[in-house]
């Protein structure tokens, strides 16, 4: 166990740096990054992060913006990952406050992205310069603050940084929120891309066409049956399957359909496999010409041009609970008096990229509740961003203590 002077120097510093962090918070909430572009919210985040005297700062291919502490020949490296990009705000007139310059009231922030997820990256950003400054950071350990695009294809980001920057981290902390809880796992997800073909004709003239609409109903209403087929998890929960978009190809409104697409977003729990599900479709369509389908490639540039194909596949993960690392989480709460439970994510993270495609292991800590992300209550307690702190400062010498 760290001593117990220490914890108070942890806390007696971020107290000393709370308004001076949250006043960074609130600037960089009201600044827009939807729709993948974070340039300017990463431009703020890179003159804080120089700021905070951290040892490097660079932005990498895809525009995500990297701040390290340490050598980058330390023998151990720890990641902590914050998103900066966030969802659009929808239809204005369901807003009761201005989405990005939002509002306060009673201890809580509401602005778009307050909860998912820019409230860890302040926390993250001046955890770790705190802790260097506390000598909390091992001379053998460097530790990164990794601010991302995640909304659009997570994991995408942490896969392009690891091989275009050449850095593997030993451990990765996600910082969505989990309302100051350890997350250790979630589902996976697969999208499938359906496309039905027929023919086109005038509408007036309609026997003359093939309606591919037509053929893709009965899919469809397949597709929403097989929920009720599908496996539970103690701990992860339901597996689900979703259509969720649908593409029409024809000239106009008084046109046969020639084609059309539908994309199925499938849930996965422990134990299922995307390339297996794939297959079950494929046998619920049967082996046609006129249907396809495959799992679609996401090729979308970032806002900088740069372009990482990937499949759209993104797996399970889960920690064991008697995981080391998950159990370093859990301590590291105890001893900044966070009372925090083991938990897990509804929604998708970077995470399943980390641990589930790289096997690094993860988990999942930061300040807001899941249930408000993408929604018009977007929030945050702002003395949950604190705890945060402290969580987040604290970290490193607890890895050090126990691993």
């Amino acid at each position: 166990m760290v001593d117990k002077t220490i914890i108070k120097k942890i806390k007696a510093q971020v107290e000393s740096k709370c308004e001076e962090m949250l006043s960074f918070f609130r600037e960089i909430v009201a600044i827009p990054s939807t729709d993948s572009d974070i340039g300017a919210v990463a431009k703020r985040v890179e003159a804080e992060l120089k700021k905070l005297n951290y040892d490097a700062v660079w932005w990498d291919k895809m525009g995500c913006i990297i701040g390290r502490i340490g050598s980058e020949d330390a023998e151990v490296h720890l990641l902590y990952d914050s998103h900066l990009d966030t969802v659009g705000i929808g239809d204005i007139d369901e807003w009761d406050w201005h989405p990005f310059e939002g509002k306060e009231e009673n201890g809580f922030l509401y602005a778009r992205g307050a909860c998912d997820e820019k409230a860890s990256t302040p926390s993250m950003m001046y955890g770790l310069a705190i802790a260097r400054d506390l000598g909390l950071i091992p001379d053998n350990m460097a530790v990164y603050y990794f601010g991302n695009i995640e909304e659009v294809n997570e994991g995408g980001a942490a896969n392009a940084f690891v091989v275009t920057e050449g850095i593997h981290p030993d451990y990765v902390v996600v910082g969505e929120p989990t309302n100051l809880n350890i997350s250790r796992g979630q589902k996976g997800r697969v999208e499938y891309q359906i496309t039905a073909k027929g023919k086109s004709s005038h509408a007036a003239s309609n026997h003359l066409g093939d309606n591919a609409l037509y053929k893709i109903l009965p899919i469809i209403e397949q597709i929403k049956q097989r929920q009720d087929d599908l496996p539970n998890d103690d701990f992860l929960g339901q597996a689900r399957i979703t259509v969720t978009h649908l593409e029409v190809h024809a000239g106009s409104r008084n046109v046969v359909p020639s084609a059309v697409t539908i994309y199925v977003d499938r849930r996965l729990i422990a134990g299922e496999d995307a390339y297996e599900e794939l297959k079950q479709l494929q046998a619920l369509i049967g082996e046609r010409d006129d249907i396809t389908i495959k799992i679609p490639e996401f090729d979308e540039p970032s806002y900088t041009g740069f372009v990482f194909p990937l499949e759209m596949v993104y797996p399970t993960w889960l920690m064991p609970e008697d995981h080391p690392f998950v159990q370093m989480g859990l301590e590291t709460s105890k001893q900044v008096a966070i009372e925090s439970q083991i938990s897990k994510w509804d929604f998708s993270t970077n995470g399943i990229y980390w641990a589930g495609k790289a096997h690094i292991p993860t988990i999942g800590f930061g300040p807001g509740e899941e249930q408000y992300a993408h929604t018009v209550l977007d929030q945050v307690k702002l003395d949950d961003v604190v705890k945060a702190t402290e969580w987040y400062t604290l970290f490193p010498a607890v890895l050090k203590e126990k691993s």
